[in-house]
C-alpha cells in the first residue's frame, strides 16, 4: 500500500520541517502551491527549498503546477470563505486536469512523496483535498498529514471547543 504525506510550512521552523520530512522517510516534496516564489514564503521559496532539499538531504523537489488551484479559485475562496464551494470547484479542476494520471506517475517515481502547501493544518487546505482525491481515484493509498507542534496544539484546541 502506497503512502502520500502532506505538510504545510506555515508556523514551522525550517529545522522542524526537515525533521518531519526525514522522520517520515519522505523522498520527494511535491510543491502544490500556486504562489511559491513570494517573499511571504520565507525559507520555503521554490528555488531555495529545492536546492536545500536536494543538496542537503537528498530529497527530490517537484513543483506540480497542475495540482495548484487557479488564481480565480484561490482568490474567490479568500474573499468569501465558502469552503464547500471551493472544495467542489477544486476537485472538479483536478478531474479536468487529470490529476490522477499525474499522481500515478509520481507514485511510480517516488516511494514516499509529500504534498506541500502553506496552511499549517490540512483541514482547510487543498493539499488534503488533493491527497484524498488521489486516494479515491487510485486506491490503495494511505494519507498521512505531517504536523508541527504548533499545528497539533491548534487542532487540539479546535477539538475541545
Amino acid at each position: 500500500m502506497a503512502t502520500i504525506y502532506t505538510i504545510g510550512f506555515t508556523q514551522l521552523a525550517l529545522a522542524e520541517f526537515i525533521r518531519l520530512l526525514r522522520g517520515a522517510g519522505v523522498d520527494a516534496l511535491i510543491d502544490t502551491r500556486l504562489r511559491n516564489t513570494s517573499q511571504l514564503a520565507g525559507w520555503a521559496k521554490r528555488d531555495d527549498l529545492a536546492f536545500l532539499l536536494r543538496e542537503g538531504f537528498s530529497i527530490a523537489y517537484d513543483h506540480v503546477e497542475l495540482f495548484a488551484p487557479t488564481d480565480a479559485l484561490l482568490d474567490g475562496y479568500r474573499a468569501n470563505r465558502d469552503w464547500d464551494a471551493y472544495a467542489a470547484a477544486y476537485c472538479a479542476l483536478l478531474a479536468e486536469r487529470d490529476a490522477a494520471a499525474i499522481g500515478r506517475d509520481l507514485l511510480r517515481r517516488y516511494d514516499s512523496p509529500c504534498l506541500l502547501c502553506s496552511e499549517p493544518t490540512p483541514d482547510y487546505c487543498h493539499r488534503r483535498l488533493l491527497a484524498e482525491y488521489l486516494s479515491d481515484q487510485l486506491g490503495g493509498i494511505v494519507v498521512v498529514h505531517l504536523l508541527g507542534s504548533q499545528a497539533i496544539r491548534q487542532l487540539s484546541k479546535r477539538k475541545r471547543a
